[in-house]
C-alpha cells in the first residue's frame, strides 16, 4: 500500500511538471527585475529553473551539514535498541543482573523515548529488579512510569505479591488513576484477594476474568471451584451460606468440590437437610466417588433415611467403593456392626484403600475382635503410605445375630457418629 501511494505521488508530480513545462514552452513569459537602478530581464522559464536549482542546492547543503548529526543519532538509536533487545533476551533467559544493566542503559537513552521503547525498557527493567531484589532500582523505574498509572500499579502489585504483601498489592491496583485495569491487572487483583483471604470477592471477579481472557479457561475453572469452596467454608452463618450457595451458577452447584464444601459447612452449622440434600442432588445428577464417601461421613443425623438412599444408589452402583464406605459408616453409626463389617470388606474388594481398612478396623473393634482391629488399623497406615498390607486371620464369619461386646453408644461422638476406639 505504501509503495502504491509513493508511485501515485510521483506520477502526479510528473504530470504537473509536464503541464508547467508545456505552458512555459508555449509562452516563456517575461520577467523584469529592477534592483538599485539596474534592470534585469529574463524569461519565466529561466527563473523557474534557476529557482529550482537554488532550492536543490540549499537542500543538498542542508543534508551535508546535518548528515553527521543524523548519523550520530541513528547510531545511538541502534545502540539503544540493541541494548534493549539484549536486555529483553537476558530477562527471558533468567540472567537477571545482566538484563537489569542492559535495560537500565536502554531506558536512560533519550533517542528511544519518542517511540515507546523507553517505556518498555522501564517495565522490563523493573521486573528484572524484582527478580534481583534491588528495591532502589525498582523504585527508580517505577518513578519513570508516573505518567502511566496502570502500568505502574501492575508493577507495584507484582512486587508486593512477590513479597507476600497482598494488602499493598490491592491498594496499588485499586487506585482510581489506574482504572480500568488491563487483563494482567485483573489477574493480579484476584491473586491478591485470594492471598488476603477474601475468596468471595475473588469469586465475584470471575466474570470479568473470563470476558477479558485474563487467564486460561482451564485455570479459571480450577480457581472457580477453589474460591467457591473457600467462600462457602468461610460463611459465618446459615443465611450467608445460603446466599452464597444460591448466587452460584447451576453448573457450580454440581461441582463435587463445591458441593462437598457446602455440605461440610452446612453440617457444621447443624443444617442437616441442606447438608445431606446437596449431596443427594449432586449424586442424582452425576455420580462422584468422593461425594458418595462424604455422604457417610457427614456429622449429622437422618441415619435411617441416609441408609435408605444409599441402598437405592447401590442398585445402580453396586461396585462403588465410596458408596460401600458410606454404607459401612452409616451402619456402624446405627450400631449395625455386622453390616458395617460386610460393607467395609466389600469396599476393600473394590479398591477402597486405606479408608476401607480403617473402617474395617472400626467394625472389628466394635465387634470386640481386637486382634483383627489392630491389623486393620495397621493396614490402613501402610496402604496410605503405599506399603504392602498384612492379611487378616481366618476367623469364623460374623453372624448377623451375634451381639456386640460393647454397646454402640459407647463408641459414638457428640454427633452420634462412631469414634475410633482408643
Amino acid at each position: 500500500m505504501k509503495l502504491f501511494r509513493n508511485l501515485l505521488f510521483w506520477i502526479v508530480l510528473a504530470l504537473l511538471g509536464a503541464l508547467v513545462a508545456q505552458m512555459l514552452m508555449q509562452d516563456p513569459g517575461y520577467v523584469l527585475v529592477r534592483f538599485r537602478g539596474m534592470d534585469y530581464t529574463t524569461t519565466l522559464a529561466v527563473v523557474v529553473l534557476v529557482g529550482a536549482g537554488v532550492l536543490l542546492a540549499l537542500w543538498l547543503l542542508w543534508k551535508l551539514v546535518t548528515a553527521p548529526v543524523l548519523g550520530l543519532r541513528r547510531r545511538r538509536r541502534r545502540t539503544a535498541r540493541s541494548r534493549l533487545y539484549e536486555g529483553l533476551e537476558a530477562y527471558e533467559l533468567g540472567h537477571w543482573e545482566r538484563a537489569a544493566q542492559r535495560l537500565d542503559e536502554a531506558a536512560r537513552s533519550p533517542v528511544i523515548a519518542d517511540d515507546g521503547s523507553a517505556r518498555l525498557a522501564h517495565i522490563a527493567a523493573a521486573r528484572a529488579a524484582m527478580a534481583t531484589g534491588d528495591r532502589a532500582r525498582l523504585e527508580r523505574h517505577l518513578q519513570a512510569l508516573d505518567g502511566r498509572p496502570s502500568e505502574r500499579a501492575v508493577l507495584q502489585a507484582e512486587a508486593a505479591l512477590g513479597d507476600g504483601r497482598a494488602d499493598d498489592a490491592l491498594r496499588a491496583l485499586d487506585e482510581p488513576a489506574a482504572q480500568p485495569l488491563p487483563p494482567h491487572g485483573l489477574a493480579l487483583r484476584v491473586r491478591a484477594l485470594d492471598a488476603a483471604g477474601r475468596p468471595d470477592e475473588a469469586y465475584g471477579m470471575l466474570g470479568a476474568l473470563r470476558s477479558q481472557h485474563a487467564l486460561p479457561a482451564t485455570e479459571l475453572d480450577r480457581l472457580q471451584a477453589r474460591w467457591a469452596a473457600r467462600a462457602l467454608e468461610q460463611a459465618g452463618d446459615a443465611n450467608t451460606l445460603a446466599d452464597r450457595w444460591e448466587a452460584m451458577p447451576a453448573a457450580a452447584r454440581q461441582d463435587p468440590a463445591i458441593v462437598a464444601a457446602y455440605a461440610r459447612r452446612a453440617a457444621d452449622l447443624r443444617w442437616e437437610d441442606a447438608a445431606t440434600g446437596s449431596v443427594e442432588r449432586a449424586l442424582d445428577a452425576g455420580w462422584d466417588e468422593s461425594l458418595a464417601s462424604l455422604y457417610g461421613r457427614l456429622p449429622v443425623g437422618r441415619l435411617e433415611e441416609r441408609q435408605r438412599r444409599a441402598g437405592q444408589w447401590a442398585r445402580e452402583h453396586p461396585d462403588s467403593p465410596g458408596l460401600l464406605l458410606a454404607q459401612a459408616r452409616l451402619a456402624r453409626a446405627r450400631g449395625q456392626w455386622p453390616q458395617a463389617h460386610d460393607h467395609a470388606r466389600a469396599a476393600l474388594a473394590h479398591g477402597g484403600g486405606s479408608e476401607a481398612w480403617e473402617e474395617l478396623g472400626h467394625a472389628e473393634a466394635q465387634a470386640g475382635r481386637d486382634r483383627h482391629a489392630r491389623i486393620a488399623y495397621s493396614n490402613a497406615l501402610q496402604a496410605a503410605r503405599g506399603e504392602p498390607v498384612s492379611a487378616l486371620p481366618e476367623d469364623p464369619p460374623v453372624a448377623p445375630g451375634d451381639p456386640a461386646p460393647q454397646p454402640a453408644s459407647e463408641l459414638r461422638d457428640g454427633h452420634g457418629l462412631p469414634r475410633t476406639p482408643e
